[in-house]
C-alpha cells in the first residue's frame, strides 16, 4: 500500500483544469489528504490546494499529478527529479505518451495507487552542462539552428573521442521517452522507455552521414559548434533554454535515476505508440483490390482507347 498524505498538482498554463482538480480536492477533502499547488496555477481556480513554492511541493508531496499534455508531464518530472514522488499524467484533451488517465478515471486511479495496484516506470534523466549552465531534459535536448543565422554545424564525440560532424538544421539528442518526439519526426527510431540508451538523431542533414546513432547511457557526449556554424538555440524539452554560437561546447550525460511515472497497467508503451503515431502494418499485407480491373479501373473510360 502507497500512503498518499499529500498531494501536489501541476496545470496546464491555458487548458481548462478546474474539473480536474475538483475531483482531486473532493477525493482528498473524503481521505483528508493535502493538496499542494504553485501560486501561478492554482491562484486563477480560487480553489482550495494550498499554495507552496515548487521546491516545497516537489520535496513535500507523496504523489505529483500533472494535468495537460505531454509537455505538462514533462515539467512535472523536472520537478520531481530527486525527489520521491512519482507523476501521474492526467490527460485534458489531447492523447500524449506520458498521460495515463483520463478526467472520468481519476478518482479511481487516485484509490488505486492509495491500494498500491499501480507500476512505477523510471524515466531516463539527460543532463546538459554549457560551460557553468546545467539544464535537465526528460524528452531530448535539441541544438538547433536559428532562422537567418545559418546551418547548425556540430562535432560529435563520445567519450572523448571524434564520432561525426553534422551540418543540417539541429541535432536532437533523445531520452528513449523523447524518441517518439522530434527524434521520431526527424526519422529516428522508436525506443521503449525501458531501454537504456541516448539517441543522436540529425534533422535535414546536409551531410552524407544521415542515421541516428544509439550510444550507451553510460558514455559522456559533447557537442561542439564548428567555426562554420551559425548561432543556435539550445531547446530542452520543446522550450529555448539558451543559445551557442562557435566555440561552444554542449556536454550531455545521461542519469537512469531520473522521475518516476505511475502507470496503471491499462496500456503498454506499444499501444500508444500505436495509437498515437498511427501504426497499423504494411500495405503489403492488404491483397484485397482497391477498384476493379478493366475498364471500370481509374484512367479509363468507356468508348475511348488506351493512352
Amino acid at each position: 500500500m502507497y500512503e498518499i498524505r499529500t498531494l501536489g498538482v501541476v496545470l496546464h498554463p491555458r487548458r481548462d483544469s478546474a474539473e480536474a482538480v475538483n475531483t482531486i480536492l473532493r477525493w482528498a477533502d473524503d481521505r483528508g489528504v493535502k493538496v499542494l499547488g504553485l501560486a501561478e496555477e492554482v491562484g486563477r481556480l480560487g480553489c482550495g490546494a494550498v499554495v507552496v513554492p515548487a521546491a516545497a511541493m516537489a520535496a513535500q508531496a507523496d504523489l505529483l499529478v500533472a494535468m495537460g499534455g505531454d509537455g505538462t508531464v514533462l515539467r512535472a518530472m523536472r520537478l520531481a527529479d530527486g525527489c520521491r514522488a512519482p507523476v501521474l499524467g492526467v490527460n485534458l484533451g489531447k492523447l500524449g505518451f506520458l498521460a495515463e488517465v483520463d478526467i472520468p478515471d481519476l478518482a479511481a486511479a487516485l484509490t488505486a495507487i492509495g491500494a498500491g495496484t499501480y507500476e512505477i516506470e523510471v524515466r531516463t534523466a539527460l543532463d546538459a552542462a554549457i560551460g557553468a549552465q546545467r539544464l535537465t531534459a526528460f524528452n531530448d535536448v535539441v541544438i538547433v539552428r536559428v532562422p537567418g543565422d545559418g546551418t547548425a554545424a556540430i562535432d560529435l564525440s563520445v567519450e572523448g573521442h571524434h564520432f561525426v560532424s553534422y551540418a543540417g538544421d539541429a541535432v536532437i539528442v533523445s531520452t528513449p521517452t523523447g524518441s517518439t518526439a522530434y527524434n521520431f519526426s526527424a526519422g529516428g527510431p522508436i525506443v521503449a522507455p525501458s531501454v537504456p540508451g541516448i539517441l543522436v538523431t540529425p534533422s535535414s542533414p546536409h551531410s552524407v552521414f544521415n542515421r541516428s546513432v544509439m550510444i550507451d547511457h553510460r558514455h559522456t557526449l559533447s557537442l561542439a559548434i564548428l567555426p562554420s556554424s551559425g548561432r543556435l538555440a539550445v531547446e530542452v524539452d520543446g522550450l529555448v533554454a539558451t543559445h551557442v554560437t562557435a566555440g561552444d561546447t554542449v556536454v550531455l550525460t545521461a542519469r537512469s535515476d531520473g522521475a518516476q511515472v505511475v502507470r496503471l497497467g491499462r496500456t503498454t508503451f506499444y499501444q500508444r505508440a500505436q495509437r498515437k503515431l498511427g501504426v497499423f502494418g504494411s500495405t503489403e499485407l492488404d491483397t484485397t483490390p482497391k477498384w476493379g480491373a478493366g475498364p471500370e479501373a481509374p484512367g479509363f473510360s468507356r468508348g475511348e482507347p488506351e493512352p
